[in-house]
């Protein structure tokens, strides 16, 4: 089966899926869209695709199966439509919107039409996040204390002077729903999994509630005039999830030079802990005769994770998503970022926003 595939929004994020969509077998790239001429034409000639000015001519002009979203964070809603009232099947990168009720209204499209919305957050990919959410899945942490995530990055003010990052309209907020959102994504998806274990509901989150109840945050900006940032590079938030297991949130874009992303687990029965893809801490009550195995697999990293530069991100996990879900739609099986999963970080952060605006906790129903 071939998945003829067609990116809307010809900016960074699309090289890591033309690049990733050129390595898996049987996935074609076959056309891009941007309004901006010599840039659509140069992304055309790098990957042998056709460019076009707009998504609807594009699905229009082509015999598109997938449209892969990858405009800026708060146009997302539009190609989907288009791509709903055509038929086609929409893979959208993080978030799926800026707002639930944004993507909400993708859903009922989605559904309307009986296409596949799926969404990208490429860390559930990363192989050291994997080995983490086995372990939650199998139980070895026992009932969780403690899920965690921390992202000390840095960007200058060049990143957001006169670009669409860090505006409301198109960002929809600043270091949380841009940057921090993976780590939002990956500790909800750890967390649902401890709670999976010995329960009657998915370890892969599909179909469960929100496993965040309640939030507590500050938001601020600390490092960046207002004139080049409308929203937050500071956020500071307190979680406490359904089944009683607390957390702590870090986003920030204002701590020069920036340092490497960390993810935290631990509960009566271990402590799992990633320093950006080195497993830093995996110390569980009851060994297993591989620990010592994994702990080497994944003792070092080399990457700099976006810590200050986006573009210091390797596309392997990206390939990895997509690839997923061209399988699921292949095998017409259900694919684990669907839109009900990937909606609940955004649910997150938009909770976070608001227990920051008002100075109190908010729940998440």
């Amino acid at each position: 089966m071939t998945h003829r595939i067609a990116i809307a929004g010809i900016g960074a994020v699309a090289t890591m899926h033309a690049e990733s969509i050129a390595d898996i077998d049987g996935a074609e790239l076959v056309a891009g869209s941007c309004r901006t001429e010599e840039r659509g034409r140069e992304f055309a000639d790098e990957y042998d695709c056709a460019w076009y000015p707009d998504t609807e001519s594009m699905l229009d002009g082509e015999d598109v199966d997938v449209l892969s979203i990858c405009t800026p964070s708060g146009a997302h809603l539009e190609p989907a439509l288009a791509a709903a009232e055509r038929g086609v099947d929409v893979l959208c990168e993080k978030p799926l919107e800026i707002t639930t009720d944004r993507i909400d209204e993708m859903v009922a499209a989605a559904d309307e039409a009986g296409i596949r919305l799926g969404g990208i957050f490429n860390q559930r990919y990363n192989p050291v996040v994997r080995q983490l959410h086995e372990a939650a899945a199998e139980g070895r942490f026992d009932d969780l204390s403690v899920a965690s995530a921390y992202v000390p990055w840095w960007r200058d003010d060049g990143y957001y002077d006169g670009a669409w990052q860090g505006t409301q309209e198109l960002d929809g907020g600043g270091a949380l729903m841009n940057q921090s959102i993976h780590g939002i994504d990956a500790i909800q998806w750890l967390a649902s999994a401890a709670g999976a274990a010995g329960a009657d509901s998915a370890a892969d989150g599909a179909g469960n509630p929100n496993p965040v109840e309640e939030v507590f945050a500050y938001t601020d900006r600390r490092a960046h005039s207002d004139e080049i940032m409308e929203v937050e590079d500071t956020a500071v938030a307190v979680l406490r999830y359904r089944d009683g297991t607390l957390g702590q949130i870090l986003g920030a874009t204002s701590m020069y030079p920036g340092s490497l992303k960390r993810l935290q687990i631990a509960g009566r029965g271990g402590t799992a802990e990633i320093l950006e893809d080195e497993l830093v801490t995996w110390q569980f009550r009851e060994a297993r005769d591989d620990d010592p195995e994994i702990r080497e697999e994944f003792g070092e990293t080399d990457s700099g994770g976006g810590a200050a530069d986006p573009m210091s991100i390797d596309y392997a996990n990206h390939r990895r998503n997509i690839e997923d879900f061209l399988d699921a739609r292949e095998d017409d099986e259900p694919y684990m970022l669907d839109a009900s999963e990937a909606r609940k970080a955004v649910e997150i952060i938009e909770a976070i926003y608001e227990s920051a605006e008002r100075g109190e906790p908010v729940r998440i129903e």
